[in-house]
Order: C-alpha cells, then structure tokens, then sequence
C-alpha cells in the first residue's frame, strides 16, 4: 500500500507561483513513476505532468514551459512547480503513482496509476 499526501495549493493571482508536493509512503519510492493530474469544476480529470523512475518527464501541452514536474528520491517527494498560472489552471491537483512503470518512460495513462492522494486546490484569480 502506498499513500500519497499533496500539499502546497491555495488561492494566487493570474501570473504567480506555486509549488505542489507530494509525500509518499514505501521504501522504494525511487522505483515508482509518478504523475501530478488535474481536475477542473464540471471537468474530467487530466494528466499535466509525470516524471518516470529515471527521470524522465511529460507535460501536456496546456502546461509546457510553465511547469516543472521533479523528484528527490531521498525525501519520497515529487514536486509540480507551477509557474505563470492561469485562471484556466483552476482544479483540485492530485498526485499519483504507477508502482509497475517503466524507467525510462512517463506514465501517461490514466489507468497506469496504482495509487492517489486526496488532492490540493489551486485557484487562480484573474
């Protein structure tokens, strides 16, 4: 079993920053692809970034060249660094892991994922 834990959300202005974490348990973490999804009010839920067990990333296109998706293996964190946002970045964020990914490749399928947190709010006002 592995729980995920985000946080960092909250309400900031059109242009600003935020920097979603997310905690999780299990001791091979290292091993885990992970990505960071979106929900929007009314909306289905959408890949914006993922990041696989050897680094590699994927964003969607909405979100490329304004967030970063990373990882520090030693604190069992991923991080979405979320730059520029948008009103159209308002959604409650979750993170997720794919426990069976591979290393080299971005989990990029809703279905890879094992495991979810409870999700964070991010509102942007414009």
């Amino acid at each position: 079993q592995v729980q995920l834990v985000e946080s960092g959300g909250g309400l900031v202005q059109a242009g600003g920053s935020l920097r979603l974490s997310c905690a999780a348990s299990g001791r091979i973490f290292s091993t885990y692809n992970m990505g960071w999804f979106r929900q929007p009010p009314g909306k289905e839920r959408e890949l914006v970034a993922a990041i696989s067990s050897g680094g590699s990333t994927y964003y969607a296109d909405s979100v490329k060249g304004r967030f970063t998706i990373s990882r520090d293996n030693a604190k069992n964190t991923v991080y979405l660094q979320m730059n520029s946002l948008k009103a159209e970045d308002t959604a409650v964020y979750y993170c997720a892991a794919d426990v069976n990914g591979r290393y080299l490749s971005a989990s990029i399928d809703i279905s890879d994922y094992d495991y979810w947190g409870q999700g964070t709010q991010v509102t942007v006002s414009s």
